[in-house]
């Protein structure tokens, strides 16, 4: 008898659980060969009960498919990058250069010394790297009478930054002789200053670049320090020469964050990402050429009015590729530089996240809100697309998918607003079920077609509630373009929160929803949104969650580290403008008395974004009025949660509140 496994019943298949969603394969894309021929990918496994992780790295040939590993399955190899020759392979462990054959044989350490990324230059004679370097003296070495001191001492802000205090080291670019596996020489500093390159804390090597001809790098750097580096976004480009040492700015009178240099294949043009207005970190991405000839610079992105991100050249050098989300879902698009002519390549309900160039395809990771990311191999011209990983096809074949549609609902003043449905996966329209508000952080972040392993919706349609997400004001990729995106800014409390409440409103109508049993939940901004709907919802919600959400403006505006965002979202400091509604208004603590609805407050200690004292100052406040509360926090986790034993407690916590109060 042959029996059709084509279709599995959801009966048949497991229910996302979070003991789950930590077995999945986490997959990243690394590199192209310089042939277009293949590619490597890293697949990212943890070991919940070592509370730790692995990191292994395939090779796939583009034309068979045909995969295997390169890297040792139980260590952590990153920043692969292929030789320019394209038969060897780089990459890093435990912080050292290696190398291996394309078919994973004859490792090769290249460095005795620790890096944090580097790049082959074309020629293959030289390597670059990033290594921290200290400048600054701890208070220890200043009195060395005191060596066991803790004590830290600083004369500028930006002492701590994301999760980690200031070390006294800063990130420099190095290059170095490089000949068959083998470093040769002393290493040069071209920088060899106090400043950071890559950028800390998310810049990693695509914020440096090598000339074609391998005679110069191109560097990011924000060029400040302490209070002034707290204050402005202002990063730019830097042309080292190798012959001479000199170093050349190359955006000057851009103001913005100015990123990712990518040279033209002919080493005519350099490319880069800029943002126009000083201090908006959300403002829209350009696309920036220069003529290295005649330097000549302009904005190839001109006259769009979406975002476009990770810029890459075409083989050809005639036109570039970018990402941009427009109608809420991250695509491939396509610009020509003699006319600027743009194209969409992808479509579908999905984003993709990161791609390379391989001739005339491109290698590109995608993901949805119910798959996880894999490899697929991209027709430049057609759009079409063939998987080419399936890292994740194991364990998550077996699990029963949510449905995710799209509903407009009208906003306050008559604005189309996108929202995400996303049904538990044996849905059914003749029942009713409890529902989720979630709120999106950011604040200007996108809430598009994402995968998360934090905040994962479909887990949360999994345990039987419906999630409704809207895309409010504020987020990338609506009808409006930037517009719509710059809409929150100075008005976190205002049409942003009736966004929220509209859709809430909106979906409380839908036969299938129990507008008795709802719930709201959000990180970061998203957090915020909580703890002011918590004041404001008029007994709309049963139940609140809120992780690492700012509490009070002021407090959060006395403690955050980068003050550029606070300075342009929220406006002039207190002490300024003491009557503004930032301040008098939009602020979550001003309606506690009005709190009235059980609240599960969530922080981590590490949190330099939004500090601790948000979370302790809401849950005090709760546990005063006598409303059912509860404070979940770690002191080993940053604005987000990493660690796999403490994602689990987290998410156990998260679902057993809700469950006592909504089911």
């Amino acid at each position: 008898m042959i029996l059709n496994l084509s279709h599995v019943t959801i009966a048949q298949k497991q229910l996302l659980s979070p003991e789950l969603l930590w077995k999945v394969g986490r997959v990243s894309l690394e590199c192209v060969a310089p042939d277009g021929s293949a590619a490597v990918y890293a697949v990212q496994r943890y070991e919940v009960a070592k509370n730790a992780g692995t990191r292994t790295l395939y090779l796939v040939d583009l034309q068979t498919q045909e995969t295997r590993p390169i890297s040792d399955p139980d260590g952590n190899a990153s920043g692969a990058e292929f030789h320019p020759n394209g038969q060897r392979i780089g990459f890093l462990r435990d912080g050292k250069l290696c190398e291996v054959q394309r078919n994973g044989s004859a490792l090769v350490v290249v460095t005795d010394f620790e890096i944090e990324g580097f790049h082959y230059s074309p020629n293959g004679e030289y390597i670059l790297f990033a290594q921290n370097v200290k400048f600054d003296q701890t208070p220890a070495e200043k009195y060395p009478d005191l060596p066991q001191t803790s004590g830290r001492v600083f004369d500028g802000l930006f002492y701590r930054h994301w999760k980690a205090w200031h070390d006294y080291r800063y990130s420099n670019i190095f290059y170095m002789r490089y000949q068959d596996g083998k470093t040769t020489g002393s290493p040069v500093n071209i920088i060899n200053m106090p400043f950071d390159s890559p950028m800390e804390p998310f810049g990693g090597m695509e914020q440096v670049a090598w000339s074609p001809d391998s005679r110069s790098i191109v560097y990011t750097c924000r060029k400040l320090n302490g209070t002034a580096a707290a204050r402005s976004t202002n990063s730019d480009l830097y042309h080292y020469e190798l012959s001479s040492g000199k170093t050349t700015l190359l955006t000057e009178g851009l103001l913005g964050y100015d990123i990712d240099p990518v040279f033209s294949p002919d080493g005519q043009y350099l490319a880069w990402t800029s943002l126009e207005r000083p201090g908006v970190e959300s403002d829209r991405t350009r696309l920036m050429v220069l003529n290295l000839s005649t330097k000549q610079r302009r904005e190839l992105t001109e006259g769009w009015i979406y975002e476009a991100n990770h810029p890459q050249w075409a083989a050809d050098g005639k036109s570039m590729y970018f990402l941009s989300s427009n109608d809420f879902t991250y695509q491939i698009h396509q610009i020509q530089v003699s006319d600027r002519k743009i194209k969409r390549i992808t479509e579908g309900q999905h984003d993709f996240t990161s791609f390379q160039v391989a001739g005339n395809r491109l290698v590109a990771t995608r993901v949805s809100m119910t798959t996880p990311a894999e490899l697929y191999l991209v027709d430049a011209n057609s759009g079409s697309t063939r998987a080419i990983s399936a890292a994740t096809a194991d364990g998550w074949s077996h699990i029963a998918q949510a449905k995710v549609e799209r509903r407009t609902v009208k906003t306050v003043d008559n604005k189309d607003m996108n929202v995400w449905l996303v049904l538990p996966p044996d849905f059914d329209a003749k029942k009713k079920y409890p529902a989720l508000l979630y709120c999106q952080g950011g604040p200007q972040s996108a809430l598009s077609q994402g995968f998360s392993y934090r905040w994962n919706l479909q887990l949360m349609a999994s345990k039987g509630y419906v999630v409704l997400a809207p895309c409010r004001r504020g987020m990338p990729g609506g009808p409006e373009g930037q517009a719509w995106n710059d809409a929150i800014s100075g008005d976190w409390g205002g049409k942003a929160m009736q966004d929220l409440l509209a859709a809430s409103d909106a979906m409380a109508k839908e036969p299938f929803i129990d507008a008795g049993r709802m719930g709201a939940v959000g990180a970061s901004f998203g957090g915020y949104a909580v703890y002011w709907l918590a004041g404001n919802h008029n007994k709309r919600f049963k139940a609140f969650i809120s992780h690492c959400g700012m509490f009070n403006t002021q407090s959060w505006y006395g403690t955050t580290e980068e003050l550029w965002f606070a300075q342009n979202d929220l406006g002039a400091p207190y002490w300024e403008k003491p009557t503004d509604a930032s301040w008098t208004r939009f602020s979550p603590h001003l309606y506690v008395q009005n709190w009235d609805t059980p609240i599960l407050v969530m922080h981590n200690e590490l949190d330099f974004r939004v500090p601790f004292g948000e979370g302790m100052q809401a849950f005090q406040a709760a546990q005063l009025k006598g409303i059912p509360s509860r404070l979940v926090c770690f002191p080993d986790e940053g604005h987000w949660m990493s660690k796999p034993q403490n994602s689990l407690l987290w998410q156990r916590e998260f679902f057993a509140w809700l469950d006592t109060y909504l089911k």
